[in-house]
């Protein structure tokens, strides 16, 4: 049955996940509205890469200093959305879908400990008395737990319902 409460939790929980793919993570910028300058340093992480770049005001002109790759995250994000629609396809067999579940929240949570690594990486690059903002993408992961975590409610509700009602006939 696709149309329980559980199904529509973890579709937000997989979309969660795919839109990861598409948001900023982290930032950092150097830019210091107290001291006049015309170029600043700025990093930039999604989940396919970190961007390290130098903005020039005046011209508009952006030299790119380097880049590192991030598309473990990516490929996270990938696995655990791919576990999650295939735990909804499940939906005939309850405990397959909470152990599908358990799954997801360990891939999105290895998702998450190598974004904080990542990050805590990146904010090496420049000044790191300065510390970086985490973005709407950072949040996604901890979005799709949530949803996870309602999803496996309902699940075990629904299966102590049916052990319930198998119990009366």
């Amino acid at each position: 049955m696709l149309q329980r409460v559980q199904t529509i939790f973890m579709t937000i929980a997989a979309t969660a996940m795919i839109l990861m793919l598409f948001f900023p993570i982290w930032g950092k910028s150097q830019d210091n509205p107290e001291v006049d300058q015309d170029e600043y340093e700025y990093a930039l992480m999604n989940a396919f890469e970190l961007r390290y770049e130098l903005r020039s005001d005046t011209s508009d002109k952006v030299e790119l200093l380097g880049t590192q790759n991030t598309f473990l995250l990516s490929i996270g994000a990938i696995a655990a959305a791919l576990v999650m629609f295939f735990s909804i396809s499940r939906y005939k067999n309850r405990m397959t879908q909470v152990k599908l579940n358990a799954l997801f929240s360990l891939i999105t949570a290895a998702t998450l400990v190598g974004t904080y690594l990542y990050t805590s990486k990146a904010n090496q690059l420049f000044d790191p008395n300065l510390a970086g903002n985490y973005l709407i993408g950072f949040y996604l992961p901890i979005v799709a737990m949530l949803n996870n975590f309602l999803a496996n409610r309902f699940i075990r509700k629904d299966e102590q319902l049916v052990r319930s009602a198998n119990r009366i006939r």
